[in-house]
């Protein structure tokens, strides 16, 4: 349910003062004040924030008014009302009890031997919270520009969150990279390996698998039943990844353990146990995505319009034209493609983009063997990014000095960041989840990725939000993410490193730059038509008038980058099973290059590009929408 009804309830009455929470029969009611033509307050009352029902208007006191609305069988809590700080600080608390899994990935200390109930119920109790939540807001105290930034971030995260759980899209989400199946094995990379408490930290969380995956399958189920079936590849596909994680001779719990140091005898045996328990659990949930939910998976990749835009929105925090949209796409791509097309020629005068992507690919100076290898050099880059910009462009704050290259412990693809915790005792990392065989790696293509995932990009944006203290509130530290906001921002990153002048003497990194950004162009595209089964339009130049699906985007992929096939296969699998995510990265880029144009514009020849990144990083991660309001204010 969307907040508009709420609003409508309450908007007009002459004072709100509190928000009672209900159980039954309504979900939330606002406790007001009306006042006399003195101004003195004569009453209180109760109005329903759901249905808009009124109660009673009552001459009594706040403990007398408690007393009433328990008469009336509601079980309340009356509270007055809060600043935006306390609402924030609630949730958190609130969010991590009820989700460990985001607390670890927030690196919130105190949940890690837990899992979040996956059950149907548990996804009712995070939604119910951000109700809740949502509806204190509304009656909150917002006097300055920071408490009200704060509260539109918060409100949009929130509606949006609660739209997508009310229309099903939460607990019938199955795809490659970003379920709960990815997301319970994920958690255990992120934990401590060494001694006696980390082990049995994570003795007890595998433990918790079992149950974990249980609760899940049945929500899956469910959803699949009530008209919400997953997309039959995601099926397949996710299949394929609980049997590799599942492997006897090779699982990833059994590897977990070996990998953990200072463990005492006394905790091996409930190690091995669990992580055998944990182990099981997952090939388990792989058969039950095989023979019960994958007869019930609808075929097509496509999701379809209504699912779509209400994804477009939870990514990018900000409803989009989509057309408009999707026709820009089509703009970008000419754009990027006569700009390889240049420096192609730099490479080899003459050169096409195909023969200098074959150049370069064949140079052995450009090419490092080994992952371990290749971890080395993305790490070394990474530190010497951040000297070369600290103090100079940024001023990086000094915990967010130190970042770790990772290789994953899986091989299903894909390249991520890791925030660091909220004590800063874990680091900001880059993860590459390698797919299987390839073990050889070209460096031009890999510059760009060090700079996405690194310094200026996500390890940049996420630590200068962690470290501040005095402009954001908890929330918006630990929990407010847009991939609109963030992967933007990243894909910013990537050209702000050219147009600094760090890649001016490498012709082969800027191009490996262009290709990254012409692969986010092209996704635009490519999800848009995929979900949307639009037509390609004429004037494109490749396959004018064709209609989207899984077949054209494999071609359209391949034709848009140099990435080697195991990686695009991954790619296209993650873009068909997650609707909305990828556009999130050249739009977002796009509105945040039109910021830095209105702000150029607003501040004329005082305008400082330093300051601007500066005083736009300080407002937190929020949607879009948001965003667009608050930069002409900070």
């Amino acid at each position: 349910m969307g907040s508009g009804a709420r609003t409508a309830s309450y908007a007009r009455l002459p004072f709100v003062v509190g928000v009672a929470r209900t159980v039954a029969p309504c979900k939330a009611v606002v406790v007001y004040a009306s006042r006399s033509a003195r101004g003195q307050v004569d009453g209180l009352g109760v109005v329903c924030c759901d249905c808009g029902a009124p109660g009673f208007l009552l001459l009594v006191s706040a403990n007398q008014a408690k007393t009433v609305v328990r008469e009336k069988k509601y079980q309340a809590r009356v509270f007055g009302m809060r600043s935006i700080d306390s609402i924030a600080e609630d949730y958190v608390e609130r969010a991590a009890a009820l989700d460990p899994a985001l607390a670890t990935f927030a690196g919130i200390a105190g949940h890690d031997r837990e899992l979040p109930d996956l059950s149907a119920d548990g996804f009712a109790e995070r939604a119910e919270l951000d109700r809740s939540t949502l509806v204190a807001l509304h009656a909150s105290e917002a006097p300055g520009l920071r408490e009200q930034t704060a509260r539109a971030a918060m409100q949009e995260r929130l509606a949006v969150a609660v739209e997508r759980y009310d229309a099903g899209d939460t607990t019938s989400d199955l795809n490659v990279i970003d379920s709960w199946v990815q997301y319970v094995r994920e958690l255990f990379d992120l934990m401590p390996t060494e001694g006696e408490e980390a082990a049995a930290n994570i003795a007890k969380r595998m433990a918790a698998v079992p149950e974990a995956y249980r609760q899940f399958s049945q929500t899956l189920l469910g959803a699949a039943r009530n008209g919400r079936p997953p997309a039959r590849l995601q099926v397949e596909e996710v299949a394929k990844q609980c049997a590799a994680w599942a492997t006897p001779e090779d699982s990833f719990y059994g590897g977990l353990v070996k990998r953990l140091t200072g463990v005492p005898d006394s905790l091996r045996g409930e190690l091995d146990a669990s992580a055998r328990e944990a182990t099981a659990a997952t090939a388990r949930l792989g058969g039950f995505l095989r023979r019960e939910l994958l007869p019930l998976a609808r075929e097509k990749d496509a999701c379809g319009p209504e699912v779509y835009a209400r994804a477009s929105r939870h990514f990018l925090g900000a409803a989009v034209d989509l057309a408009e949209a999707y026709a820009w796409s089509w703009e970008e791509i000419a754009r990027l493609r006569a700009e390889q097309a240049q420096v192609s020629s730099l490479i080899r005068p003459g050169a096409t983009r195909e023969e200098a992507v074959a150049i370069l690919d064949k140079d052995p100076a450009r090419r490092i063997e080994g992952r371990e290898n290749f971890r080395a050099w993305m790490q070394e880059l990474a530190e010497r990014t951040i000297s070369q910009l600290h103090g100079k462009h940024f001023d990086i704050p000094e915990p967010a000095q130190r970042i770790e290259a990772m290789i994953a412990p899986v091989n299903d693809g894909g390249i991520y960041y890791s925030e660091p915790s909220e004590d800063w005792s874990r680091p900001g990392r880059m993860w590459w989840s390698v797919p299987s065989g390839l073990d050889s790696f070209a460096t031009w293509k890999e510059v760009t990725t060090v700079y996405h995932e690194g310094v200026p990009g996500h390890h940049l944006q996420i630590s200068q939000s962690l470290t501040e203290q005095e402009n954001l509130n908890r929330w918006q530290r630990l929990m407010s993410w847009v991939s609109g906001y963030g992967e933007g921002w990243a894909t910013y990153a990537e050209r702000l490193m050219g147009e600094l002048g760090y890649l001016d003497d490498d012709p082969g990194a800027y191009l490996g730059m262009l290709d990254m950004q012409m692969m986010s162009a092209a996704n635009v595209a490519l999800d848009i038509g995929v979900h949307l089964e639009l037509e390609i339009p004429k004037g494109t130049g490749w396959r004018e008038g064709e209609r989207w699906n899984a077949g054209t985007a494999w071609e359209f992929l391949r034709a848009h980058s140099s990435w080697d096939e195991k990686r695009l296969r991954f790619e296209l699998h993650r873009y068909l099973g997650w609707p909305g995510q990828v556009p999130s990265y050249k739009l977002g880029e796009r509105v945040w290059l039109q910021a830095r144009e209105e702000a150029k514009a607003r501040a004329g020849s005082a305008f400082s590009l330093k300051d601007f990144h500066s005083r736009a990083l300080s407002l937190g991660a929020m949607g879009l929408d948001p965003l667009r309001e608050a930069l002409p204010r900070c």
